[in-house]
């Protein structure tokens, strides 16, 4: 007989304590602190690792290595760290010549330091997972832990909260710095795994989000327009959705609900799914939004409509309607104001920006494409099925002739 509690530590308790309530918070407090440890070793480890994949990258700049030494130096330099640090990972030529490639990118914006700054101050300003990026930063610089070298473009200290193979793909498939920089912040905002990330580039999620036609600017208070700005994208995937030619607003919606995990990944961090067709009655009317959603980090609630055809001006008076409705009887006075969301097949830029004069409630117009239609095929059933159905009306037909 396998004990299944043989390979688990033994907690060993004494007889000379009494274990009370505050001892166990104490223990919880204790617990947490460690793995708040952990964590904190964890990012220096990265960040040290990555401070020497730079220096690298520079040395091999600076000193115009394959011009002094020729043009197999940084393989060289790869077999000789390989042959004194025999258990280290990373020393492949490969990887050295990304450390190059690294450097030089960043190198080449006469930018960058100011821009990475910039990320930095507004990280000490949000209130999201930034600010514990903030905080270890202010304690690396404060306690010098990470010892930089002299150099022409100083290691940014942000960068080590990404992972190595993180940075590869980044200045692998960015094409300025702008785009890298958001990817580095999108990372680290949202703990993005390799296979996450990647979805995101592919997704061109720098070029669409915060690209929603809004008029947030001039309905929202500052902050928190900028939030909501960043928050939408200008043009939602759902290649995740299979329907017939022809489809209709129901048929999008159905499948949509159908899949609200995926559409949930779709439309970013932070928001919450409340509803399909939520009922309010207004004046003794149901009125019905298509899909009621509540944002976190923005802290309202979020009116999305879904049209499957081109934005008409009519949608934006529809759906100022439905926002003001969920202000005057589902927000509470610890919400912010609602936001308005159409996402639509088409629009025009000029058509959207006049329909939005005159309104006074916070909403943006977005796009969606990908939709994969299915082939009448699909519903047909096939030879196999229909062979199967015949077979079982025989026997269902020879039952009841035996029963007769």
């Amino acid at each position: 007989m396998t004990d299944n509690n043989m390979n688990k530590p033994r907690v060993v308790k004494s007889h000379d304590v009494t274990l009370d309530k505050e001892y166990t918070e104490w223990l919880i407090e204790l617990k947490q602190r460690f793995r708040n440890a952990q964590m904190k070793a964890a990012v220096k480890i990265n960040s040290e690792q990555l401070l020497f994949n730079w220096q690298l990258g520079r040395d091999l700049v600076i000193r115009k290595a394959e011009e002094k030494w020729g043009a197999g130096i940084v393989e060289q330099v790869s077999l000789d760290l390989q042959a004194e640090f025999p258990n280290a990972k990373g020393f492949s030529a490969r990887n050295l010549w990304n450390m190059k490639k690294w450097y030089l990118f960043y190198s080449s914006f006469d930018s960058f330091e100011a821009k990475v700054q910039l990320i930095e101050n507004e990280i000490n300003t949000e209130s999201s997972k930034l600010q514990q990026v903030a905080a270890e930063i202010t304690e690396f610089r404060s306690t010098e832990k990470l010892q930089q070298a002299v150099a022409e473009i100083p290691f940014p200290l942000i960068f080590g909260f990404v992972p190595w193979g993180h940075h590869v793909n980044i200045i692998t498939k960015c094409k300025d710095l702008n785009e890298a920089l958001f990817y580095i912040r999108q990372t680290i905002e949202q703990s993005l795994s390799r296979s996450a990330l990647d979805d995101c580039i592919r997704a061109n999620m720098y070029h669409t989000t915060g690209a929603a036609i809004t008029n947030f600017a001039d309905k929202l208070p500052t902050a928190q327009g900028k939030l909501a700005q960043e928050l939408l994208k200008s043009n939602y995937d759902l290649g995740f959705v299979s329907l017939p030619k022809g489809y209709d607003e129901t048929a999008l919606e159905d499948i949509i609900e159908q899949r609200m995990t995926r559409f949930l990944l779709e439309l970013g961090e932070g928001w919450a799914f409340i509803g399909r067709q939520k009922e309010l009655i207004i004046s003794g009317k149901t009125r019905k939004i298509d899909l009621l959603f509540y944002h976190i980090y923005l802290r309202c609630y979020v009116v999305l409509e879904l049209k499957v055809t081109s934005f008409e001006p009519e949608h934006a008076g529809k759906l100022n309607f439905y926002v003001n409705a969920v202000n005057e009887f589902l927000r509470r006075d610890s919400d912010n104001p609602t936001i308005g969301l159409l996402i639509c097949k088409d629009m025009d830029k000029t058509e959207v920006q006049l329909a939005f004069q005159g309104i006074t409630t916070p909403m943006g117009v977005a796009t969606y494409d990908n939709v994969k239609i299915q082939e009448i095929q699909e519903y047909l059933p096939t030879a196999e099925q229909i062979q199967k159905q015949i077979e079982i009306a025989e026997e269902e037909y020879k039952q009841r002739q035996q029963d007769k």
